[in-house]
């Protein structure tokens, strides 16, 4: 899932987020957020949904079946 937290980061960043900022919007642990960005871990599908819903993106582009 190296796709996802390439995405991942790359709309982080271009919004102007820190990962603990990240992991305050999205109620996790910041060690939570940052084995995102790493591809060490997943999120679960509601933390998902909110990424896509807060970046206004689907989840199909987040973990790589769409590239729009």
């Amino acid at each position: 899932m190296k796709i996802f937290a390439q995405r991942l980061r790359e709309l982080r960043q271009q919004h102007g987020f820190s990962q603990q900022r990240m992991a305050e919007m999205l109620h996790i642990k910041q060690q939570s957020y940052c084995r995102y960005e790493l591809a060490t871990g997943e999120p679960s599908l509601v933390t998902l949904r909110e990424i896509a819903l807060l970046f206004n993106v689907t989840t199909d582009y987040l973990v790589g079946l769409s590239d729009i």
